[in-house]
Protein backbone atom coordinates (compact mmCIF):
# COMPACT_ATOMS: atom_id res chain seq x y z
CA UNK A 1 0.00 0.00 0.00
CA UNK A 2 2.81 2.42 0.89
CA UNK A 3 4.38 1.81 -2.50
CA UNK A 4 1.17 2.90 -4.29
CA UNK A 5 0.98 6.05 -2.19
CA UNK A 6 4.62 6.85 -2.99
CA UNK A 7 4.02 6.39 -6.73
CA UNK A 8 0.90 8.56 -6.59
CA UNK A 9 2.80 11.29 -4.74
CA UNK A 10 5.59 11.21 -7.34
CA UNK A 11 3.04 11.42 -10.16
CA UNK A 12 1.37 14.46 -8.57
CA UNK A 13 4.76 16.12 -8.03
CA UNK A 14 5.77 15.46 -11.65
CA UNK A 15 2.46 16.77 -12.99
CA UNK A 16 2.72 19.93 -10.86
CA UNK A 17 6.29 20.62 -11.96
CA UNK A 18 5.38 20.07 -15.62
CA UNK A 19 2.46 22.48 -15.28
CA UNK A 20 4.64 25.31 -14.01
CA UNK A 21 7.56 24.77 -16.40
CA UNK A 22 8.31 27.83 -18.46
CA UNK A 23 10.41 28.55 -21.49
CA UNK A 24 13.60 30.44 -20.67
CA UNK A 25 14.21 33.62 -22.70
CA UNK A 26 17.10 32.11 -24.65
CA UNK A 27 15.02 28.99 -25.48
CA UNK A 28 12.11 30.81 -27.16
CA UNK A 29 11.63 29.56 -30.73
CA UNK A 30 10.40 31.98 -33.40
CA UNK A 31 8.85 31.05 -36.74
CA UNK A 32 10.31 32.53 -39.91
CA UNK A 33 7.79 35.41 -39.62
CA UNK A 34 8.54 36.15 -35.96
CA UNK A 35 5.63 34.30 -34.30
CA UNK A 36 6.04 32.25 -31.12
CA UNK A 37 3.53 29.42 -31.39
CA UNK A 38 4.06 27.82 -27.97
CA UNK A 39 2.94 29.41 -24.72
CA UNK A 40 5.91 30.40 -22.56
CA UNK A 41 4.25 28.98 -19.46
CA UNK A 42 1.70 26.42 -20.60
CA UNK A 43 -0.85 28.50 -18.70
CA UNK A 44 -3.43 30.85 -20.22
CA UNK A 45 -2.83 34.54 -19.84
CA UNK A 46 -5.05 36.76 -17.69
CA UNK A 47 -6.26 39.74 -19.75
CA UNK A 48 -6.95 41.90 -16.66
CA UNK A 49 -3.40 41.37 -15.39
CA UNK A 50 -2.10 42.04 -18.91
CA UNK A 51 -3.91 45.38 -18.98
CA UNK A 52 -2.25 46.26 -15.68
CA UNK A 53 1.18 45.34 -17.05
CA UNK A 54 0.54 47.40 -20.20
CA UNK A 55 -0.43 50.48 -18.19
CA UNK A 56 2.13 50.26 -15.36
CA UNK A 57 5.30 52.28 -15.75
CA UNK A 58 7.47 49.85 -13.76
CA UNK A 59 6.25 46.86 -15.80
CA UNK A 60 5.52 46.76 -19.54
CA UNK A 61 4.52 50.41 -19.87
CA UNK A 62 3.11 49.82 -23.36
CA UNK A 63 1.23 53.12 -23.20
CA UNK A 64 4.51 55.04 -23.17
CA UNK A 65 4.76 54.33 -26.91
CA UNK A 66 1.32 53.05 -27.96
CA UNK A 67 -2.22 54.38 -27.80
CA UNK A 68 -4.61 51.92 -26.17
CA UNK A 69 -8.12 53.34 -25.81
CA UNK A 70 -9.16 50.47 -23.50
CA UNK A 71 -6.71 51.71 -20.85
CA UNK A 72 -7.32 54.69 -18.64
CA UNK A 73 -3.81 56.05 -18.85
CA UNK A 74 -2.96 59.67 -19.49
CA UNK A 75 -0.21 60.74 -21.86
CA UNK A 76 -0.36 57.71 -24.14
CA UNK A 77 2.38 57.51 -26.72
CA UNK A 78 2.44 57.81 -30.47
CA UNK A 79 5.86 56.34 -31.27
CA UNK A 80 4.50 52.84 -31.95
CA UNK A 81 1.32 51.85 -33.75
CA UNK A 82 -2.03 52.10 -31.99
CA UNK A 83 -2.86 48.85 -30.26
CA UNK A 84 -6.60 49.34 -30.75
CA UNK A 85 -7.68 46.39 -32.92
CA UNK A 86 -4.46 44.45 -32.26
CA UNK A 87 -6.50 41.28 -31.64
CA UNK A 88 -7.89 41.56 -35.17
CA UNK A 89 -4.59 42.42 -36.90
CA UNK A 90 -2.46 39.65 -35.39
CA UNK A 91 -3.14 36.20 -34.01
CA UNK A 92 -2.00 35.02 -30.58
CA UNK A 93 1.31 33.53 -31.75
CA UNK A 94 2.19 36.69 -33.70
CA UNK A 95 1.39 38.90 -30.71
CA UNK A 96 3.48 36.66 -28.44
CA UNK A 97 6.42 36.99 -30.84
CA UNK A 98 6.06 40.77 -31.00
CA UNK A 99 5.94 41.11 -27.21
CA UNK A 100 8.86 38.70 -26.67
CA UNK A 101 11.10 40.41 -29.25
CA UNK A 102 9.51 42.53 -31.99
CA UNK A 103 12.73 42.65 -34.00
CA UNK A 104 11.93 39.14 -35.30
CA UNK A 105 8.79 40.60 -36.94
CA UNK A 106 9.73 44.24 -37.55
CA UNK A 107 13.41 44.60 -38.35
CA UNK A 108 14.74 47.93 -37.12
CA UNK A 109 11.93 48.58 -34.65
CA UNK A 110 12.76 50.57 -31.54
CA UNK A 111 10.40 48.47 -29.42
CA UNK A 112 12.36 46.83 -26.62
CA UNK A 113 12.33 43.06 -26.34
CA UNK A 114 10.20 42.28 -23.30
CA UNK A 115 11.46 38.71 -22.76
CA UNK A 116 15.10 38.64 -23.73
CA UNK A 117 18.32 38.34 -21.75
CA UNK A 118 20.79 38.83 -24.61
CA UNK A 119 22.62 39.25 -26.80
CA UNK A 120 22.29 43.00 -26.83
CA UNK A 121 24.12 45.65 -28.83
CA UNK A 122 25.23 48.32 -26.40
CA UNK A 123 27.26 51.46 -26.68
CA UNK A 124 30.38 51.02 -24.63
CA UNK A 125 31.96 53.08 -21.92
CA UNK A 126 33.10 55.56 -24.59
CA UNK A 127 29.57 57.00 -24.82
CA UNK A 128 28.34 56.96 -21.25
CA UNK A 129 31.18 55.80 -19.06
CA UNK A 130 28.72 53.29 -17.64
CA UNK A 131 28.24 50.32 -19.94
CA UNK A 132 25.40 48.01 -18.97
CA UNK A 133 26.37 44.65 -17.48
CA UNK A 134 26.65 41.69 -19.82
CA UNK A 135 23.58 39.94 -18.40
CA UNK A 136 20.28 41.73 -17.96
CA UNK A 137 17.04 40.20 -16.73
CA UNK A 138 14.02 40.26 -19.05
CA UNK A 139 11.67 43.23 -18.66
CA UNK A 140 8.68 40.90 -18.17
CA UNK A 141 8.52 37.38 -16.85
CA UNK A 142 6.98 34.59 -18.92
CA UNK A 143 3.53 34.79 -17.29
CA UNK A 144 3.41 38.56 -17.71
CA UNK A 145 4.09 38.07 -21.45
CA UNK A 146 1.17 35.61 -21.62
CA UNK A 147 -1.02 38.08 -19.69
CA UNK A 148 -0.17 40.95 -22.08
CA UNK A 149 -0.89 38.71 -25.08
CA UNK A 150 -4.27 37.77 -23.55
CA UNK A 151 -5.04 41.48 -23.08
CA UNK A 152 -3.97 42.36 -26.63
CA UNK A 153 -6.23 39.58 -27.98
CA UNK A 154 -9.21 41.42 -26.40
CA UNK A 155 -8.48 44.59 -28.40
CA UNK A 156 -10.82 44.14 -31.35
CA UNK A 157 -12.05 46.67 -33.90
CA UNK A 158 -15.61 47.67 -33.20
Amino acid sequence: MKRHVAWAAMAVTFAASAAIAETAPMDVRFTDVGAVTESLTGQPGDAAKGAEVAATKSLGNCVACHKVSALDASFQGNVGPELNGAGDRWDESQLRGIVVDAKHTFEGTVMPAMYKTGPFIRPGDGYTGKAAPADLPPILNAQQVEDVVAFLMTLKDE
